[in-house]
């Protein structure tokens, strides 16, 4: 097991500075302008006519990536020092914890963010929030389950959608593209096994799916 002095300091000093800025909450002033444009970008393509309402969501928004990456940061500090600290199921324990922390306060960050969100918003445009955040994968997903198996009846999209949409709950709160994009993975195989399930051949349906387009292209 790794216990000497300087394991201990390093660990010990990640954890400090990790802390003080989730207290101070102090943003590099670059990082601060890519959240208000990456938010901005996303209300931007909606239909909110009131300026005063559109600077309040761009301002949730552009907080909420900023509130997730200190959960994010905090996390990956203390996984980084079990890391550095300890073995084998001490540091499994130790990761975990910190995996635990974390998802409990993005669990009521998420919570708090959405009631903001619906305090200014209809359903349908928290729902264009959402997608804006997780670059719109679920609907568009969606739209390829039903070009690719058209015959799914209303039950089995239904399905389908409810697994996304949980999906895209969780993609919201992931710190990178490709954690966002690993929700969606995960949850498109549970789908892809319940339609194997059902008899459906989704290579085969892939494969069909693109004659049809290229046959309707050719018209």
């Amino acid at each position: 097991m790794k216990t000497n002095i300087t394991s201990f300091l390093f660990a010990a000093m990640m954890i400090m500075a990790m802390s003080s800025a989730v207290q101070a909450q102090d943003f590099d002033p670059e990082y601060v302008k890519v959240t208000n444009e990456r938010a901005r970008k996303i209300v931007d393509n909606m239909d909110i006519t009131d300026a005063g309402k559109a600077d309040r969501v761009t301002d949730y928004i552009a907080k909420q990536y900023r509130n997730l990456s200190l959960i994010h940061d905090e996390r990956d500090t203390q996984i980084d020092a079990a890391k550095e600290m300890y073995e084998g199921k001490k540091q499994e324990k130790k990761i975990k914890k910190a995996e635990k922390k974390a998802n409990k306060a993005m669990g009521k960050l998420h919570k708090k963010y959405l009631g903001q969100l619906s305090s200014e918003l209809t359903d349908k445009q928290v729902e264009q929030v959402k997608d804006g955040m997780t670059y719109n994968v679920a609907p568009n997903t969606f739209k390829v389950y039903q070009e690719m198996i058209p015959d799914l009846n209303e039950a089995q999209q239904d399905k389908i959608w409810d697994w996304l949409v949980e999906a895209r709950e969780h993609a919201m709160d992931a710190g990178s593209s490709h954690a966002k994009h690993a929700w969606f993975g995960k949850y498109k195989g549970k789908i892809n096994n319940y339609l194997s399930d059902l008899g459906y051949d989704l290579k085969q349906a892939e494969k069909e799916m693109f004659e049809r387009k290229k046959a309707a292209s050719n018209q």
